[in-house]
């Protein structure tokens, strides 16, 4: 059994583990509080402390749970209410957007500064001073390589105390060398404005803040006075005051928020990431090399860092401490004591393999459970290549081995369709033709070699091929693997059978294998998850529930359940949630994995519906972004994390290393879980040991996501919905259909 323990057994001086978290000490909190009326929401709060933070020269605000702290270096005297009032005031009349009417303070001085109000704190003394400046790697056709900080407030539990924090990390980022006023111009003569802007991903110049342009609103002689009158930051006061007349303003969403904020194009640049490099004509890859950080670099840079973020919070009182590590703190770090490779799994005829040697293990026992089709039954095949060479000696091996691991299989037809000379449109045509001559027999599965080209056709608006025949077969039932003509030419067969097969058998049904040993901490497990489409032309939007889907004690996927109403807005409905839930979960315990955090009053109706039946839920939230890295130090140089690894951040959250990966690709990214405290009480730790075992059950590659099977293909699967792709006469079903 795989048992998560501390790192107490791990000599220091062999193996340290470390982390990005840095503890917060202050020695004096020169620090004055206030309420607000009216009353102000938090997105306003925020809003207001960033500005009053630019506006007083050297104390900064923050908002936190309906009040105002304002903090003065501690060679200064404390701003007292009249000194702060009259800066609201005057806030006021330069951002007249911030409130319809005048706000009012009232000193507050028997509330005491929580651990999250210092880390806040801290956080806006970096963000307003802006002490660290990005580090130039290299500067190509038009982009510049940087390396930045990137930090946040973190609050953290030692010795049973809650403790200020800071996490500093370091990433790279590939900034667009001129404006969006420079790219608009290079390009305008391409599209018309509206198609070349609206739904571009940018930044501004004065805090590197991402969002993305949601309409033009027109052009700056008309919006000049006003805009300069909310301004807050001085790069961007400075393109407003030296824009030509007639250069577009646009109307910008940073993040999650509601408020749409006006700039004109010179204050913006282009955003450039591996998602949005092709948008702006850039080859993403040829950057790539750049954007791995070697690790003796990055422990500099992060010394570095650390030092200038010291030097900018001292006179405040403020002083970092050592980043968490197992040396001081070993009851923090976890780690299975069986290796994660090595964690025991079930398979056909009661064979118990190891996870590392999951295709040994099908080959000595089959599958787990072979779908009711199949006991016994012969999976039909068709295959369809619109690609060139020929694919008949991957079929013949395919069959070899679906017959290794227990399944006869039959190749019902081929078809071959050549579309190098046709345009997008007659392809998806010609495409939808055969594939309906294709399967006029009956057919379990289609085998579909499409030309690598296709890969990158999926934001074009005819869409890819991929997903054409990953539609049309899914909506009549039948499953679908679709294989590249690159991955044929580059990759040995018998690695892609590594790969496909599995997934092919559980695409129809059959379960691989599942956990050898039953998990303790629940007796269902279930992921929620919102897909997002953006609506390029409008402001928001358009969202599709996720399927849901159930997996047993021993992480046996069950059924899924798929919603198919499409939604607006973050927050999962309650009628949603009620028929996601069943009644027949009585007298249980479901743990619920939500993808990022819960919303609006997702808790309030999950509990509402877990006493309506009489079930017990464990809540837990699963974050990608916003995390510290965690590193192994060996002889004194920072190295990849152990899979596996974990830092216990405080009884009810935790940070998870759930991949291995080399050094040339980068660093594992972790997950952030959090049990939130209105639901059923679990221990972190279980939580943990829990959500490593539940990335081993993946049928459809042989490496381990990083996600936990629940949530794993839940924005994949809601992806599929949102583009018209899903069992349509099967909004529930047993087969794994996303794999």
């Amino acid at each position: 059994m795989t048992v998560i323990t501390a790192t107490t057994a791990v000599p220091s001086q062999e193996l340290v583990f470390l982390s990005e978290v840095f503890p917060l000490s202050i020695t004096q909190a020169n620090l004055a509080n206030f309420t607000v009326t009216p009353e102000i929401d938090q997105e306003t709060g925020n809003r207001l402390s960033f500005h009053l933070s630019r506006k007083l020269e050297q104390a900064v605000a923050v908002w936190h749970e309906y009040r105002l702290w304002v903090l003065t270096p501690i060679q200064q005297p404390q701003l007292n209410i009249s000194q702060c009032q009259i800066a609201l005031l005057a806030l006021q009349k330069d951002v007249p957007d911030l409130c319809d009417q005048p706000l009012q303070l009232q000193e507050d001085s028997a509330a005491l500064a929580s651990t999250s109000v210092l880390s806040k704190v801290a956080f806006q003394i970096l963000r307003i001073r802006q002490p660290f400046r990005p580090i130039l790697v290299t500067s190509v056709g038009g982009l510049a390589v940087n390396r930045k900080i990137k930090f946040w407030a973190e609050t953290i539990e030692l010795q049973g105390e809650d403790c200020a924090a800071l996490s500093l990390t370091v990433r790279t980022e590939i900034a667009y060398s001129g404006s969006l006023a420079d790219f608009y111009t290079n390009n305008v003569a391409q599209e018309s404005p509206e198609d070349l802007l609206v739904g571009l991903p940018v930044q501004d110049f004065d805090l590197g803040s991402n969002g993305s342009i949601v309409q033009i609103i027109g052009v700056i002689a008309e919006h000049r006075d006003r805009l300069l009158q909310l301004a807050a930051g001085h790069a961007t006061r400075h393109f407003i005051e030296t824009a030509p007349d007639g250069e577009f303003v646009v109307a910008i969403r940073f993040g999650k928020g509601k408020k749409l904020f006006h700039y004109p194009l010179s204050a913006l640049r282009p955003s450039i990431t591996a998602e949005t490099a092709g948008q702006f004509g850039f080859d993403y890859g040829q950057f790539l090399r750049f954007t791995k950080i070697p690790n003796t670099e990055r422990q500099q840079l992060l010394t570095n860092f650390k030092a200038q973020a010291a030097d900018v919070l001292m006179p405040y009182g403020f002083a970092i401490r050592r980043s968490l590590n197992s040396s001081e703190h070993p009851d923090l770090f976890w780690q299975p004591v069986t290796p994660v490779d090595q964690t025991p799994l079930l398979f056909g005829k009661g064979v118990i393999g190891v996870r590392g040697r999951v295709l040994q293990g099908l080959s000595n026992g089959g599958v787990y459970h072979r779908h009711t089709n199949f006991q016994p039954g012969i999976i039909r095949i068709a295959a369809l290549k619109l690609c060139d060479g020929s694919v008949n000696a991957f079929l013949e091996a395919a069959q070899k081995r679906l017959k290794r691991y227990g399944f006869e299989s039959e190749i019902i037809d081929r078809k071959a369709l050549s579309i190098s000379n046709l345009s997008g449109a007659e392809a998806r045509a010609a495409l939808e033709k055969t594939v309906n001559k294709l399967i006029t027999v009956p057919v379990d599965i289609v085998l579909t070699f499409l030309p690598q080209s296709d890969r990158d056709t999926d934001d074009q608006d005819g869409g890819s091929l991929y997903h054409l025949v990953y539609s049309l077969l899914l909506r009549r039932n039948i499953a679908s693997q679709v294989i590249y003509d690159g991955t044929l030419t580059d990759v040995e067969h018998g690695q892609v059978l590594n790969q496909v097969v599995p997934g092919i058998l559980a695409k129809l049904g059959n379960l691989p294998f599942i956990l050898a040993e039953p998990l303790e901490i629940a007796d269902y497990f279930i992921g929620l998850d919102i897909s997002r489409s953006t609506k390029v032309k409008l402001a928001g939007t358009l969202n599709a529930c996720a399927s849901v889907r159930l997996y047993g004690k021993q992480g046996e996927f069950i059924n899924y359940l798929l919603e198919d109403a499409l939604l607006e807005g973050e927050e999962i409905p309650q009628r949603l949630l009620e028929r996601l839930l069943p009644a027949t979960l009585e007298d249980k315990t479901i743990f619920i994995y939500r993808d990022g955090r819960f919303c609006g009053r997702e808790v309030p109706n999950l509990l509402e519906r877990a006493q309506a039946i009489g079930a017990k839920f464990i809540l837990v939230e699963c974050r990608k972004s916003g995390i510290p890295r965690l590193y192994n130090l060996r002889q004194k140089t920072l190295a990849a994390p152990s899979q596996g690894l974990a830092l216990r951040l405080s009884s009810r959250e935790a940070v998870l290393i759930t991949t291995q990966v080399s050094e040339r690709v980068g660093l594992a990214r972790p997950l952030r879980l959090t049990v939130h405290n209105a639901g059923q009480p679990a221990p972190i730790e279980k939580v943990v040991e829990t959500t490593l075992k539940l990335t081993l059950l993946h049928h459809g590659a042989l490496k381990a996501p990083r996600l936990p099977m629940p949530i794993y293909g839940a924005d994949r699967v809601a992806g599929l919905r949102l583009k018209g792709i899903y069992p349509s006469s099967l909004l529930e079903g047993d087969r794994q259909f996303w794999l």
